[in-house]
This record gives structure tokens, C-alpha cells and sequence, in this order.
């Protein structure tokens, strides 16, 4: 069943391989990204986990938990404004292993990845659920997962673009699901008021309530 996100996140998983397999991407895999701590080849290892790690979550368990929402998934997170917090360490510790394989195994890992998920996600049902796995125990809508990728692919899809000067970038729609979870997940975290303050009167904005990662 082919819905409307899955019609966004497949092109722009696309895009994102397409920038793992350019030669700007492996002619700079042990420089610095514009990340602070973490090299174009760490980066790149997360942007290709938001391919790889759909097909991760498709093989989990599932038992019939409360569905966990997008929004939530963000709107929780503790410390990601934080270089030093345990939520970007973990981050990038698991970035930079998958970096450890190279460029040319990354990039092959996420292509194969796609290929086999392109098929999949239009013959995946509406209802289907996914595990979480760094959750255990927790569940989520397979295309409410894939909201979440999209936010991760429009993010890092940038990211890596410009630590390697490259043009690409997240299409529109995934960008626009992208935009919508996270004011969504800031309007959960901090409330109406104070997102107000940050749209339209950042004087008063001392919480910074739009940032989410």
C-alpha cells in the first residue's frame, strides 16, 4: 500500500544514497564534518541508517504495544542540543562504527537496502507495525517510523551536503513532513506559548522552543 509518506521517504532515501555514493563523500571520509566531533564518515554511517535501520525495524517483534507517534518520538528526547550529552555520544559512537566498513560498503549497504525496501514498503500494510529496537518493548506505526526517517533524512541529507559541498538535498515533501513533526514535537516538549514566542517574538524566546534536535 502505497501512502503518502511512503511516497515522500522513498525519494528522498534515494537522494541520500545517491550522496553516499559520490566521490565527494569518499574523497572526504576521515575529514571533519560540519558536526562538531564527527568526521564526513560518521556522518554519512547515520544518514545511511535512516535506510538501513527500516529494514531493521521491519524484522523486530511485534506484540500489540500502544503505538508510539512521531511527535513523541522527538518531543522526549533528552539533550540534543548537547554535544556532550549521552544521547549524541551514543550518536555518534554508533555512526562512527559504521563508518569503520568505508565509503564504498556504506553506500553498497544502503543501495541493496533500498532496492529491497522499494517493493516492500508498497506491499506493506497500513496498519503494520515496526519495533523499536533501541526501545525495547516499544512499537511504532510503520509509516509513523518513516515520518521520523524523514526528518532524520532532511536533517543529515543537508549535513553531509555541505561537509563535502555537494549539492544534494531532501525533496520538498520529505522536507515538509519533516518541518510539520518537529513543530509538532516542539509544541509537545514546550508548549504553545513558548513556540509562539519563538515564531513571532524570539526576544521572548529564552527556551529556545523550536529547537528539537
Amino acid at each position: 500500500m502505497t501512502t503518502e509518506i511512503r511516497k515522500a521517504y522513498l525519494p528522498a532515501a534515494e537522494q541520500a544514497v545517491r550522496l553516499l555514493e559520490s566521490d565527494e563523500v569518499a574523497d572526504s571520509w576521515e575529514k571533519e564534518s560540519v558536526l562538531p566531533g564527527m568526521t564526513v564518515g560518521g556522518l554519512a554511517g547515520h544518514l545511511a541508517n535512516s535506510v538501513l535501520q527500516v529494514e531493521w525495524f521491519l524484522a523486530g517483534a511485534v506484540v500489540g504495544a500502544e503505538p508510539v507517534s512521531a511527535v513523541r518520538y522527538y518531543a522526549r528526547l533528552v539533550g540534543t542540543a548537547d554535544p556532550g550529552s549521552a544521547l549524541n555520544v551514543g550518536v555518534r559512537a554508533r555512526s562512527e562504527e559504521t563508518a569503520t566498513a568505508g565509503p564504498a560498503a556504506v553506500a553498497g549497504q544502503a543501495r541493496e537496502a533500498l532496492g529491497r525496501l522499494t517493493p516492500r514498503l508498497d506491499e506493506e500494510p497500513d496498519d503494520r507495525r515496526v519495533e523499536v529496537l533501541h526501545r525495547p518493548g516499544e512499537e511504532m506505526l510503520l509509516d509513523g517510523y518513516l515520518r521520523t526517517r524523514c526528518v532524520e533524512l532532511a536533517v543529515h541529507l543537508e549535513d553531509l551536503a555541505l561537509s563535502v559541498d555537494a549539492p544534494h538535498r531532501a525533496p520538498g515533501a520529505a522536507l515538509a513532513i519533516a518541518v510539520d513533526v518537529l513543530v509538532a514535537a516542539a509544541r509537545d516538549r514546550h508548549g504553545d506559548q513558548a513556540v509562539l514566542h519563538a515564531l513571532a517574538r524570539r526576544e521572548r524566546d529564552s527556551g529556545e522552543a523550536l529547537r528539537v534536535l
